[in-house]
């Protein structure tokens, strides 16, 4: 879709055939990546089961990337489906949030102030 950023040509960190790895434009924690199907649709729920693989292939190499250049101590992985779930982007993408101990995350007010 042309009105669509993550179908755009945006930065990309790493990718497979089915997807690709970008820094988050507002990230909730340092290394904050989104993982992206390049083929266009709205929520997970729709990816091929060849899609969820490169996902979650991406997500693991993707983990990697972040722990050697950021030395997180945890992570979340989270998916938005839907404007009522969050989701700011109509294009599925999965989030890779590293985690630092002693960090409170404020979800609902970095959702507030993100409505591109």
């Amino acid at each position: 879709m042309s009105d669509c950023i993550f179908c755009k040509n945006i930065p990309r960190i790493i990718e497979n055939d089915l997807v690709y790895a970008a820094y988050d434009i507002h990230p909730l924690t340092k290394g904050h990546t989104l993982i992206i199907p390049k083929r266009h649709f709205e929520q997970i729920f729709d990816a091929t089961p060849e899609e969820s693989a490169a996902i979650k292939e991406l997500l693991a190499r993707m983990k990697a990337v972040v722990i050697k250049d950021h030395s997180p101590d945890g992570f979340n992985i989270m998916i938005n489906c839907g404007a009522a779930a969050g989701q700011i982007v109509m294009h599925a993408h999965v989030h890779l949030i590293p985690r630092y101990k002693g960090e409170i995350l404020r979800i609902r007010e970095h959702l507030k102030g993100n409505t591109e």
